[in-house]
């Protein structure tokens, strides 16, 4: 039986001083290229949340959306993009927060959503919550209704989770 927390630490890789000097950034991409890894982060989301009980998965922009994709997939939900300000062609919403190293407007298409589509946000990392709650805030505007955050790494000295308020958070890993 494989440990999946232990396996998901093993496989995140710390780049110092990226994309700016003092930040330490946690590179995604050895668990990506690990199958058992890999599936195991997205299997996980999935069984934590239920089948049956998602409409549409949001993935942030740009890891987010590597794990968001197959979770979409199992869920036999819709994928919901959420990029940076002026990628997405139709009619958005936006939204600016602040980042560890300065600021950041991402958006949604206005009409992703139906009134009352059930939508899980997906991303890889949780660090000051600034990135999340803009999309939960971009989601509510857009008619959805949250039912939780799932990301695959939380940063808690970062107190990501006091900025996204009531929303249900599952971390795979917590440091």
């Amino acid at each position: 039986m494989v440990d999946l927390g232990k396996l998901i630490q093993e496989r995140i890789r710390d780049v110092d001083d990226y994309p700016k000097p003092g930040v330490v950034f946690k590179d995604i991409t050895p668990l990506l290229a690990d199958h058992v890894a890999f599936a195991g982060v997205v299997d996980t989301i999935v069984n934590h949340h239920g089948r049956g009980t998602i409409d549409k998965i949001v993935g942030i922009e740009a890891r987010g959306f590597i794990l968001a994709a197959p979770v979409a997939y199992h869920f036999g939900a819709g994928f919901v993009p959420v990029r940076k300000k002026g990628k997405l062609p139709a009619r958005t919403h936006a939204a600016t927060y602040d980042l560890e190293y300065g600021t950041e407007t991402i958006e949604i298409h206005a009409d992703a959503f139906e009134s009352g589509d059930r939508v899980l946000i997906v991303d890889d990392v949780l660090a000051t919550g600034g990135t999340a709650r803009a999309a939960a805030d971009l989601v509510r505007r857009c008619g959805g209704e949250v039912v939780g955050l799932s990301v695959l790494l939380e940063l808690s000295f970062l107190h990501g989770r006091d900025k996204v308020g009531n929303l249900d958070v599952h971390s795979l890993v917590t440091v």
